[in-house]
């Protein structure tokens, strides 16, 4: 599928302290997001969007599909491009995120220590019935398994929009699309395991009820939409405040999972306890607890811990194993140079045996590949490997005999000196 017209690049004016893409798309909040380089890519609201940022500035270029009604006022040159409103609602941007960190550095120490190497992570505002399905998805799940699946979905049933760097991209589909009987089979197919039933299911009370129902949530107060939620197959608390807090403006939200528990527990000293299940009571008392320290917006500060806690974003820490030296002593034995010679002739003769053996080694490796070598180069090589260990053995032989030579020197010098020592000097040669 072909793209209306070659996209230009345009900039919005965004510094990295306020929003961070390489973090906040890789996070665990959205899951279609394609990463090429310095760029991703994601077809949204019926385009292809690629970004990529610098020091001051989000920087991104759309593609429309050509059979798009909108494709000809959606130009690269068109005025009439919403990508940059877009951009602003997706990415929360009215939002201060300077000055939420400022806030909750000042009442948590933790969050000032833990967001020091993470500024710029931001919730995103995004479509609810896309953050539903993926967080069903989310259920006893990785984020790269999930990425997979909502990749299949829409590969599956999302209109295709165009290609971009090879691959294709398609939007992510209605609730309408996955109402079919033949969904949860199919889903089933593509590895959602139990988790197509739930889909299947949610799909048809969405549909039922429009997509509007899901989108007026945001009217709703905290509480109010995540019960609503909580009707839905699949959704329960969790996921329930992983939707308001991430597609319908419920900054309080806090939603809490075993990896929550344990930041709770490790730098809050909450609960301790190795029970890692979650009650009702324990869920509530842990969100109570994070929107009491850290206000209205509990959950975007919970997002920056839970992002710092990621193996991803963890600082690779080297341990470095103290040795303990443990002095020893030593005797030494004493030694004659008679003995130092034939310890060493002896040393000689050991090295000289292990070249031979490695050599033999070695040659029996080389024949097990040379099935693989022609005769003139098997030939050749045999050639060489022969004089390489002719040379070997020379050396080992001429240092051999150095050693013996010594050996027999030194026996020799030793005998003369001992019938010097025995022998009277003749008396013109003594002493006065």
């Amino acid at each position: 599928m072909s793209a209306s017209s070659p996209a230009v690049w345009k900039s919005i004016p965004v510094p990295l302290s306020e929003l961070c893409i390489s973090t906040v798309l890789r996070c665990g909040q959205s899951f279609r997001w394609r990463q090429s380089g310095d760029e991703w890519t994601c077809a949204l609201r019926g385009r292809i969007l690629t970004l990529r940022q610098d020091a001051t500035h989000l920087h991104y270029r759309s593609i429309f599909p050509a059979s798009s009604s909108a494709s000809s006022s959606f130009s690269s040159s068109s005025d009439d491009d919403d990508t940059a409103e877009l951009l602003h609602d997706y990415f929360n941007l009215s939002h201060s995120l300077s000055t939420l960190y400022t806030q909750w550095s000042r009442s948590d120490p933790n969050f000032l220590s833990k967001s020091a190497r993470l500024s710029g992570v931001r919730m995103l505002r995004q479509d609810p019935w896309e953050t539903v399905v993926s967080f069903i998805c989310s259920s006893n799940n990785n984020i790269a398994r999930i990425s997979g699946m909502v990749w299949s979905l829409c590969g599956a049933w999302g209109e295709a929009l165009g290609e971009a760097g090879g691959v294709v991209y398609h939007d992510f589909p209605p609730p309408g699309k996955l109402t079919g009987d033949g969904v949860e089979k199919m889903l089933r197919e593509l590895g959602f395991g139990y988790r197509a039933r739930y889909i299947a299911a949610t799909a048809k009370i969405v549909d039922e009820r429009g997509v509007g129902w899901l989108e007026g949530l945001r009217r709703e107060g905290y509480r109010d939409a995540h019960e609503a939620l909580l009707e839905l197959p699949g959704v329960g608390p969790k996921v329930a405040d992983c939707v308001c807090l991430m597609s319908l403006d419920k900054a309080e939200a806090v939603p809490v999972d075993t990896h929550v528990l344990q930041i709770a527990q490790k730098d809050y000293g909450f609960g301790k306890t190795k029970n890692k299940s979650l009650t009702k009571a324990v869920y509530d008392e842990i969100g109570d607890h994070f929107r009491k320290l850290w206000g209205k917006e509990a959950g975007w500060a919970h997002s920056v811990l839970f992002t710092a806690d990621l193996s991803a974003f963890k600082e690779t820490k080297v341990k470095v194993k103290k040795e303990t030296k443990v002095k020893k002593e030593t005797k030494v034995k004493k030694i004659t140079k008679r003995q130092a010679a034939a310890l060493k002739k002896e040393a000689l003769e050991k090295a000289y045996s292990v070249c031979i053996k490695k050599e033999e080694e070695q040659s029996r490796g080389l024949k097990r590949v040379k099935a693989e070598v022609s005769p003139e180069e098997e030939e050749e090589e045999e050639e060489e490997e022969e004089e390489t260990v002719t040379k070997k053995k020379v050396k080992v032989e001429v240092k051999l005999e150095e050693a013996v030579e010594g050996a027999e020197l030194f026996s020799l010098a030793e005998r003369v000196k001992t019938r010097t020592r025995s022998r009277p000097l003749p008396a013109g040669r003594r002493g006065i």
